[in-house]
């Protein structure tokens, strides 16, 4: 049965109140992740938020080695974090049925084929927000969001995120400069994207 206007109102409401769900999953995993001093960034939708672009999302996406991941998953799966499925490197929160997407490092975003953006070490493109979680850094944001839309057509969504990053951080044309050349021009047109005012 679909959520009414109310339900979904109230959801959106907590999570722009920073206490939903995905939050609250955001938070154990950091906290489980630290303890085990296990490196890691919050990565996607999360990390957007985090950079001043608004938005809700149903999952929680972290960067990490496999081997860290793997390391988790052996002590945790099964104590209140479950595998999606046989094999897969993506799990759920059994507490509050959010899911957790892993980007591996050295994996390549969006298409999955080689390309000279790939998914770097966690502790060299992040930073600790107020409560001590490791974000992404907006540069390396905004590199893994482009280089996903240049080479998945099924995800504007990155792109757009791109923009709306552009916009409210008020970025200049020449932070193309600060990014990977693979992504720098895509970055330029995107720019003059976020120029256009939608106020009418």
């Amino acid at each position: 049965m679909p959520e009414s206007i109310l339900e979904v109102a109230k959801r959106a409401d907590k999570f722009f109140m920073e206490t939903s769900p995905i939050h609250e999953t955001m938070r154990r995993l950091s906290r489980i992740l630290d303890e085990m001093q296990i490196p890691f960034a919050i990565a996607g939708a999360m990390a957007a938020n985090a950079h001043g672009h608004k938005r809700t999302t149903a999952d929680v996406d972290i960067l990490i080695r496999k081997e860290d991941l793997l390391r988790f998953k052996s002590k945790h799966i099964g104590l209140g974090w479950l595998d999606k499925f046989e094999g897969s490197k993506n799990f759920k929160d059994t507490i509050t049925t959010v899911n957790v997407d892993a980007l591996i490092v050295g994996d390549y975003p969006g298409d999955g084929l080689p390309k000279p953006v790939s998914f770097p070490a966690p502790e060299t493109v992040s930073f600790r927000n107020d409560e001590g979680i490791p974000i992404l850094r907006l540069e390396t944001l905004l590199e893994l969001k482009i280089a996903s839309g240049m080479t998945v057509s099924h995800r504007p969504r990155d792109l757009d995120d791109a923009i709306q990053l552009i916009r409210i951080n008020r970025l200049p044309l020449e932070y193309a400069q600060r990014l990977n050349p693979y992504v720098a021009s895509k970055y330029q047109e995107l720019w003059q994207a976020a120029q256009v005012n939608d106020d009418y």
